[in-house]
């Protein structure tokens, strides 16, 4: 499957520079980055975001990845690896992302629940890391842009906006 077009983000003049800003200053608010990433695969794995994770011990290896929780997100209310923090979010990612015909999709339950493991700046910047991944996630498959692979070491992966160039 090829892409529809560019990246919306590398078409659009001077919409990409705003975005890494948001994610940086989302990422430097105290939240753990393995925190993050749990979130944003979640998030993925609802909206039907095609996912590449690893499952081998050697898939690991090769990607550099010791999240070793990873292919056990989706299942994360029977698995016992996930911290009550961790699963707090988990909770919350899904409320938020999981709004359609739900008449108070987060509940003050939920809310709640993660406002108890997390500062209010922590929570505002994963209330907006729920909102980025939502966008990117309907940006992607809109635009049929490439799947997310975890099974890529990250010092040899180049993120689809770098491997891209600009439409003219």
């Amino acid at each position: 499957m090829s892409p529809r077009m560019p990246n919306p983000s590398l078409v659009v003049p001077d919409v990409l520079p705003p975005m890494r800003a948001l994610v940086k200053a989302v990422n430097s608010v105290g939240v753990p980055l393995a925190t993050l990433v749990l979130v944003h695969l979640r998030v993925s794995q609802i909206n039907g975001r095609t996912v590449h994770l690893p499952t081998k011990p050697k898939e690991f290896e090769d990607a550099g990845e010791e999240d070793r929780r990873l292919p056990v997100v989706e299942s994360w209310r029977e698995q016992s690896c996930f911290t009550d923090a961790e699963r707090s979010l988990l909770a919350l990612a899904e409320a938020a992302t999981r709004i359609d015909g739900v008449k108070d999709p987060v509940s003050d339950e939920v809310w709640e629940e993660a406002a108890r493991h997390w500062s209010q700046v922590q929570l505002a910047a994963v209330v907006l890391h729920i909102g980025l991944v939502n966008l990117w996630n309907r940006v992607n498959v809109v635009t049929k842009q490439e799947a997310v692979d975890w099974r890529i070491n990250p010092k040899t992966w180049k993120p689809m906006t770098s491997r891209l160039t600009p439409a003219p």
